[in-house]
């Protein structure tokens, strides 16, 4: 576990990747491979299951420390993190655990999950006291199940690569798809030869990078291939062994929250791949991403969901086909071949992206400027001789997004960050005019250069009216600009909207709190780019 923690402790506090590659191909050449599966395990998002509520490691630091609740509270709110501050509040070891992985601590806690609390307090008490304080904190991280570290997929693989005998786009389709850590050996996961077929398994996603620059830098028109960039989920559509599998981007196997695609599973031929956008449809054409929501949150699908957002495929690349690796093949032959799959399939539920046909990066820029009226978020840009490549690589795939829709509101709510922010006023809640009344609409906390946030919180401090837990409400004095993509009706919301991706994108300091939009102007767009 100690060295688990000191992973953890330098991936955190290092800001530079040749660092965080290598302390994490250190770890991976020195611990024992049942902690090294669970590593990967947990930097990919396999977390344990939560045996334990918040609230009774509260208590129980409590009891230790004998300390009231509301300085509990107030060390809360400073740090940020519940990990972190009952690692900070409790009392020095007394003892020392012996030799004792991660793999060992994550079995312990699997077998008490239907242990009454007392036995739970007594555990987690006894190894709290035999622990220093980093290890503390990876203890209370996995404890709580909010188990998150700045570490990239690519990052893993590059360190896998270093200490195994694979090339680093097998590893990383390896590493992906549906095992579980509890079941999968170190040999299983990454031998030369595979033990077990799973069929489910996707492969890495190809990301591109934003284009912020002119789009003729990049080269001659008949190079590149242009699409739409839906608003949808992006994922992968798997035929295997006469079975469906549909994986999202984060490695989410969501097949049973789209049972249109089952469907598809007579029609695709055998050993397929495809990558594409989820994206609520009728009539071939996209459905705003807000119908899309109302079924990602659910377990159980019903028929009322079904009739209300139904679902289609919008394909735009193949992965695999006849169970043979396509990804190496140049992207014209790629859509050839989805070309010809989805024209033989012929079902409203899988529809090929289709290619945006131009002559000149002018004509081009004006059908994006057209993107909103799509139903998209702008263009992609594909070199026409790419090869499909894992994570994101610069100078093949390009996003050239069309600019946000943007709205000046006033801040009157502010809460601290989490992490490196845990001590300054970061979260905002914001607000827009409704004839003499102030109506929230939306939060935000990104944006900002840290210079600002420092300034901005200095004001919120000087500034605070009330006081909500760790919600303080300000003067309604700081005015700025709020970008985000998308807009649409929402019962939830006082304001009756709801925004997509909202961020800070300027601190209108020219701007006084009267000259802010007002209600009907987010009225106004979301009649002219959202949907009820």
């Amino acid at each position: 576990m100690k060295a688990f923690s000191e992973l953890i402790v330098k991936l955190g506090s290092s800001t530079k990747t040749s660092e965080k590659l290598e302390a994490l191909s250190h770890y991976f050449a020195t611990a024992n491979d049942a902690d090294k599966v669970w590593v990967i395990a947990l930097f990919s998002g396999r977390r344990p299951k939560r045996i334990i509520s918040s609230s009774f490691l509260q208590l129980w630091c409590l009891e230790i420390t004998n300390i009231p609740a509301w300085l509990f509270e107030e060390c809360y709110h400073t740090v940020g993190d519940l990990a972190e501050t009952i690692a900070l509040l409790l009392p020095e070891p007394n003892g020392q655990l012996s030799n004792v992985g991660l793999s060992f601590i994550i079995a312990q806690l699997s077998s008490f999950e239907k242990l009454d609390e007392n036995a739970k307090k007594d555990f987690i008490v006894s190894t709290w006291m035999q622990m220093d304080k980093d290890e503390r904190f990876v203890f209370n991280k996995l404890l709580t199940g909010n188990f998150r570290i700045g570490v990239s997929q690519k990052m893993i693989v590059n360190a896998l690569a270093k200490t195994v005998n694979l090339e680093s786009n097998i590893i990383a389709h390896r590493i992906s798809g549906n095992w579980d850590p509890f079941t999968t050996s170190f040999n299983d996961l990454l031998s030369d030869q595979l033990s077990a077929i799973d069929y489910s398994k996707p492969y890495p996603f190809y990301l591109a990078y934003a284009l912020d620059g002119d789009v003729s830098d990049i080269g001659k028109e008949e190079d590149w291939q242009a699409e739409w960039k839906w608003d949808g989920i992006r994922g992968q559509l798997i035929k295997r062994n006469e079975e469906i599998f549909v994986w999202s981007r984060g490695e989410e196997l969501m097949t049973e929250k789209f049972p249109e695609y089952d469907a598809l599973r007579s029609l695709l031929p055998e050993g397929l791949v495809l990558d594409g956008e989820i994206i609520p449809s009728v009539d071939k054409k996209p459905l705003p991403f807000a119908l899309l929501q109302t079924r990602i949150g659910r377990k159980n699908v019903t028929r009322k969901n079904l009739q209300e957002a139904p679902i289609a495929f919008f394909a735009y690349d193949v992965l695999e086909y006849n169970g043979v690796d396509y990804r190496d093949q140049p992207l014209d032959q790629r859509r050839i071949v989805l070309e010809d799959v989805v024209a033989s399939v012929d079902h409203p539920v899988l529809l090929t992206s289709p290619v945006i046909h131009f002559s000149t990066w002018e004509q081009l820029s004006h059908i994006r400027d057209g993107s909103r009226d799509m139903g998209a978020e702008g263009i992609m840009l594909k070199r026409r001789s790419s090869t499909y490549q894992v994570g994101r690589k610069v100078g093949d795939w390009w996003k050239w997004k069309i600019d946000p829709l943007v709205i000046d509101a006033v801040m009157v709510y502010a809460q601290k960050g989490h992490g490196r922010r845990s001590n300054l006023y970061t979260d905002y809640t914001f607000a827009v005019k409704d004839g003499d009344k102030l109506v929230t609409f939306t939060k935000a906390y990104s944006g900002l250069t840290d210079k600002e946030f420092a300034q901005v919180d200095a004001f919120v401090k000087r500034n605070s009216l009330e006081k909500f837990g760790p919600v303080r409400t300000v003067k309604p004095e700081l005015v700025f600009e709020i970008a985000f993509e998308g807009i649409a009706a929402s019962s939830r919301h006082k304001s009756g909207v709801a925004l997509r991706f909202p961020r800070i994108n300027r601190w209108r300091q020219d701007k006084k709190p009267d000259e802010i939009n007002t209600l009907s102007d987010l009225k106004k767009m979301l009649d002219t780019y959202g949907k009820t």
